[in-house]
């Protein structure tokens, strides 16, 4: 079974800074001990919304709105693919990769959609 894991975070978070250096090993450790075991497809993060765009369908008109956006309160700020046996499995993935924001980056919030992917 394949799962898209999206980080999110939002601008109520209490961090301003970028991730700590201790952190992104934390999750480089992370990912390639899940690539070893055969569980990590992909994964990678995001530029800031600065740099992004929407592109939007409403009332039969295709807009583009440049980031950033004023009216977003939460942000995906990176994704990861696993192939595991079980929804609980990617929980569980999801789980450890939280806790590394909660052990590298206090004050830090932020969620972790897991989401089955379509096969």
């Amino acid at each position: 079974m394949k799962f898209m894991t999206l980080v999110k975070t939002s601008s109520t978070s209490k961090t301003t800074s970028p991730p700590p250096a201790e952190l992104m090993n934390a999750i480089m450790a992370l990912g390639m001990e899940a690539a070893a075991a055969g569980a990590l497809l992909e994964q990678g993060g995001l530029l800031p919304i600065e740099h992004g765009a929407t592109v939007r369908l409403a009332d039969n008109t295709v807009d583009v709105i440049d980031g950033p956006f004023a009216e977003t309160k939460e942000w995906v700020g990176g994704h990861a693919v696993y192939e595991v046996d079980s929804r609980q499995a990617a929980i569980d993935r999801a789980s450890r990769f939280l806790e590394l924001h909660k052990q590298f980056w206090p004050g830090w919030e932020g969620t972790v959609e897991v989401r089955q992917i379509m096969q």
